[in-house]
């Protein structure tokens, strides 16, 4: 059965689909878990690696650029692919997951050993590249897999699952502090060096487990049609990416101002908050040898507003139903706003982590909530491109701090850290004024409710 709302290649197939029980689904997601895991060791410490190899402050957004540029270029192609591809032994999405994985497991290996500062940024951006061609068609995995109904919980065990992993990735910098000694010739200390390699395991080992254990449902007739229509190499997959662009859904692209500014917001945050707890809890700057604490320090908030991530991803499920997917997204936006804003202004390193609660809260609902409204907009054969297109939503803000930030930094924020995370709070409160403009699509649960959706909103 069918509903032919785009042309013949891009359609919406409606089947039903299984469902799949809490444990399956868990499974399913596990590989999500390695993959944030390598997330939150570039989230926390690729950064302060760049200071002991001696970078300054100002040039950290653009040393970052490997992220936007990477996730830019990568997660549409490989979605565009992905939507082209299907093998009876092989599968649709799990190709890239495992050429992602493998990619990451060598580069967060060898990231620790680096000794020079351009050969961080290098491994930075094979990383990087690894990680998008992993995680992007992860997204659509969800939506082949879970009928209607189970969608957000699809999604939202995603949040669970980054929570988690980046909570492991933070919380290993501080407990690996207090076990290992000694550093490397480049001054990086061996505990960073033991973390990388935890999440080098990680990575791999998540990866083949959700493989392994969770088939893909193989294509319809009708789906099996729709990718064979779908003709061509990469110059294909880069036409099939323009025109889905060109024929985005409005709504859709409401959302993109939404993230420019949640995006935007986060990387400030995670580029400077070593940064900033070291300036108002410690009183030190990078070149401070006392700076290594306030590494470490970090760890423990970063991982324990993963904690609060973990632990409200399933709760948000509920609550989006009851109340709708964009006004829980705004209030969880309002509530990493108001943290932040606090949070900046603490000298205490213990009270930290109750601003930092409101950040938590925020990013288990960046992390699944926009996508249980995004699925809703798109075609079922359009899954893997448009969550390509939502990811470059967020990389494009990322490679717009990269190459704005900077001055905004030295010439508005005065060169303060501590400014560049109240900043971060403004912009979040930004975000969710804007997320205000979207209207939310209906709420699906079953085929039939997929059936008698308007064209043009699914």
């Amino acid at each position: 059965m069918t509903t032919t709302h785009a042309p013949t290649a891009h359609i919406t197939i409606v089947r039903q689909k299984p469902l799949m029980n809490m444990r399956q689904i868990l499974l399913m997601n596990l590989g999500f878990f390695g993959i944030q895991y390598s997330f939150g060791m570039q989230q926390t410490a690729v950064n302060p690696i760049y200071n002991f190899l001696g970078a300054s402050p100002e040039e950290l957004p653009l040393l970052n650029l490997a992220g936007p540029v990477t996730g830019l270029l990568i997660q549409p192609l490989i979605g565009a692919l992905s939507d082209r591809t299907w093998s009876p032994r092989w599968g649709r999405r799990k190709p890239y997951f495992i050429i992602g994985a493998i990619g990451c497991s060598v580069c967060l290996f060898l990231f620790p050993f680096v000794a020079a500062l351009w050969t961080a940024v290098l491994l930075l951006w094979i990383l990087d590249a690894s990680n998008n061609t992993a995680m992007e068609p992860y997204r659509a995995f969800i939506a082949d897999r879970l009928p209607p109904s189970q969608l957000a919980k699809g999604f939202l065990a995603q949040s669970f699952f980054t929570g988690f992993g980046i909570t492991l990735a933070n919380i290993s910098l501080f407990v690996f502090q207090t076990l290992i000694s000694g550093a490397t010739s480049a001054g990086i200390p061996y505990w960073v060096v033991g973390s990388f390699i935890l999440g080098s395991v990680c990575s791999i080992a998540t990866v083949l487990v959700s493989v392994l254990t969770t088939p893909e449902l193989p294509p319809s007739d009708e789906e099996l049609a729709a990718i064979r229509a779908k003709k061509g190499g990469l110059g294909a997959a880069v036409r099939e990416i323009w025109d889905a662009i060109v024929e985005m859904p409005g709504e859709l692209r409401k959302l993109a101002l939404v993230y420019l500014f949640q995006w935007y917001a986060m990387v400030c945050y995670w580029q400077f908050v070593s940064l900033s707890i070291a300036e108002s809890v410690y009183g030190v700057t990078a070149d401070d040898p006392r700076y290594a604490n306030a590494v470490s320090w970090t760890g423990l908030v970063n991982g324990w507003y993963n904690i609060v991530t973990f632990c409200v991803a399933f709760p948000l499920v509920a609550l989006a139903r009851r109340r709708g997917a964009k006004w829980v997204h705004i209030f969880c936006l309002l509530c990493a706003a108001v943290g932040l804003l606090i949070f900046a202004n603490l000298t205490n390193q213990y009270l930290l982590f109750i601003p930092i609660i409101g950040l938590g809260i925020a990013w288990a609902s960046i992390m699944g909530v926009p996508y249980i409204m995004a699925v809703r907009m798109i075609p079922s054969t359009r899954y893997g491109v448009y969550m390509g297109i939502i990811n470059m939503m967020i990389v494009v803000p990322m490679l717009i701090q990269t190459v704005t930030f900077g001055r905004v930094f030295e010439n508005i924020l005065g060169g303060d850290p501590t400014n560049a995370i109240m900043f971060s709070g403004v912009l979040l409160a930004a975000a969710a004024v804007t997320m205000t403009w979207i209207k939310e699509p209906p709420i699906v649960r079953d085929v039939d409710d997929l059936l008698q959706m308007p064209a043009g909103t699914h």
